[in-house]
């Protein structure tokens, strides 16, 4: 190769390695960009619990329903964790939200409409028999409390999650 070549080639080589340089100086971590930490403080929080692991996941919340009930609420678990269970163990819990009625009872009982005569008077939700099918099913499967003779809610451990899994739906 010539010597004209030769010093070109280096001149081109110093001239990337300096523009490689620069751009790592002015790439900043993620975690240093402050609007990156205020939008991600839970996920910041979480990486640094799991940064010895393959990861995990976190759902939290606090929340106050309209009647007057308070939660605050977190749940985490290991990826490794989660790959080993048997995600068909699942299903009826899951299930038991994936129906429109049941849906439909889940938001009025959070919203305070509690007893299931006055769930019944929704034309919407069906007969009176199928209110009670629909309310023994998300019993069943723990999304709803009997509190009385008739009169529902959501136990306080559930009400994250089931916002949680509203949310991820959007």
């Amino acid at each position: 190769m010539s010597d004209d070549l030769s010093e070109r080639l280096s001149a081109l080589e110093r001239v990337v390695a300096d523009l490689v340089e620069q751009a790592a100086k002015s790439t900043p971590e993620p975690t240093a960009d402050p609007v990156h930490a205020e939008t991600f403080w839970a996920l910041e929080g979480l990486r640094a619990k799991v940064a010895d692991t393959t990861g995990g996941v976190l759902f939290t919340g606090t929340v106050d329903l309209p009647t007057g009930e308070h939660y605050d609420w977190q749940y985490g678990r290991m990826l490794d964790d989660l790959l080993e269970i048997d995600w068909t163990e699942t299903a009826p819990v899951l299930s038991a939200v994936g129906h429109p009625v049941r849906l439909r009872l889940l938001q009025k009982i959070i919203s305070g409409t509690r007893g299931a005569a006055e769930l019944a008077e929704d034309t919407e939700l069906g007969t009176t028999g199928q209110v009670y099918h629909h309310l023994r099913q998300l019993v069943s499967a723990g999304w709803l409390r009997t509190l009385a003779r008739g009169q529902y809610t959501i136990p306080g451990e559930r009400v994250v999650p089931l916002l949680v899994i509203l949310a991820a739906t959007r």
